[in-house]
């Protein structure tokens, strides 16, 4: 009976499970960004010990990529995605506490943890879940559940904190019920990994496949330059808005956050109807445009510029991250597609945290504003590098 119950969930309903569980798991990693003025306000955290505490969560997600990528291809993919569950759960139980800053620390590192088991974990569990009939979707369902669940994180968070009591304690509440339910869903998906007879568990080689090694490089430059405007965007946009903009409501400030995910998801789906060439250069000329316009709203403090930034730079974003994971994934060997795709996400992670600890350094030192348009600058010059290569590699191609 219990062998039944762990795998009564198949096709379609077993990916719409997978789905739902890693989109709950990634909102859990975002809940608390448009909750940081909060706690600098009733704890008296600086800038930079704000970014300290998103630092820690940059290096749960390395730990647990680096560590454990490859895992999932020897011990199978539930069990690495309850561990991450577990750790998603912990970390919400450490946010509830008295906001101590080495509480806040444990439970943004958790926070990691959890992400760095399920980015590459899951987004090969929902490829291989995916019914024939849906495969050619798989890649494009796993990425919008996992830029679906970052979305979804500020926007469900803010809105409980601007109009129910207890902000700093009800989103992780809400959450961790929602856990419950994604564990109970992951119990029932089947596993589709068969487990060798002989474990071999190693960490995360930083080596790639010849077969995959072409299509590698310029894909990680693109994915890098995306995530570092997913860094970028999210730690700066909450006290942008309400330095900058006078704008303090919490649900405006999270929904601004969700749409820079939205956009993200969106341009998942344009890239798949351009042509394969075309993919990733258009998607990292539109991070480019996002990038310029989210310096026109810190040099003018215009909300519209803002927004414009958040719908464009997630467009191209989600494009250039959404054309590599497909591309990676399909390309990579079987027995190696957890361990190449987790490759992937270590250089995207990377991205996420290095613009965020420079960007809190910066803020101390130099103010919000110049602080801003130093790193949006550079994230743009780094942009620019991604595409000049991109259009190089086609060009040497034809």
């Amino acid at each position: 009976m219990p062998h039944r119950l762990a795998h009564s969930l198949s096709g379609a309903r077993g990916l719409a499970a997978i789905a739902f569980v890693f989109t709950v798991t990634m909102l859990g990693t975002t809940l608390p960004a448009p909750l940081y003025p909060i706690y600098e306000q009733q704890f008296g955290y600086s800038a930079l010990i704000i970014t300290v505490i998103f630092a820690t969560y940059a290096v749960g997600v390395l730990l647990a990529l680096v560590v454990s990528g490859p895992w999932s291809d020897q011990l199978g993919r539930r069990p690495m995605l309850a561990v991450g569950l577990v750790c998603a759960l912990a970390s919400n139980l450490f946010f509830m506490s008295d906001g101590t800053l080495w509480w806040l620390l444990a439970g943004r590192f958790l926070s990691g943890l959890s992400a760095g088991l399920f980015t590459a974990t899951a987004t090969v569990a929902v490829i291989e879940l995916a019914p024939e009939r849906l495969k050619n979707r798989a890649a494009i369902i796993a990425t919008a559940a996992n830029m679906g669940g970052l979305g979804l994180g500020p926007l469900t968070a803010g809105a409980l904190a601007q109009y129910l009591p207890s902000p700093l304690v009800l989103p992780y509440a809400v959450h961790t019920l929602l856990i419950v339910v994604a564990g109970g869903l992951l119990w029932q998906c089947p596993e589709t990994v068969t487990r060798p007879d002989r474990l071999r568990l190693h960490r995360q080689s930083f080596s790639v496949p010849r077969e995959v090694r072409a299509v590698f490089i310029p894909a990680s430059i693109a994915c890098f330059a995306g995530f570092c405007v997913m860094g970028l965007f999210t730690s700066l946009v909450p006290n942008l808005m309400g330095q900058l903009l006078h704008i303090d409501n919490h649900l405006v400030v999270g929904a601004s956050i969700f749409l820079l995910f939205m956009g993200s998801t969106l341009g998942q789906m344009i890239q798949r109807r351009l042509p394969a060439h075309l993919r990733l250069p258009l998607s990292t000329f539109t991070l480019l445009v996002g990038l310029g316009c989210l310096l026109v709203a810190i040099m003018t403090g215009q909300f519209g510029w803002l927004i414009t930034s958040a719908v464009m730079a997630g467009t191209g974003q989600g494009g250039s991250f959404g054309a590599s994971i497909s591309t990676v994934a399909g390309q990579s060997p079987k027995a190696q597609r957890g361990e190449v795709t987790a490759l992937l996400f270590v250089v995207a992670y990377v991205a996420l945290s290095l613009p965020v600890v420079g960007l809190g350094l910066a803020v101390t030192l130099m103010g919000l504003k110049a602080a801003g348009l130093l790193f949006t600058g550079l994230v743009m010059v780094l942009a620019a590098v991604a595409l000049a290569g991109l259009l190089r590699l086609r060009h040497s191609q034809t």
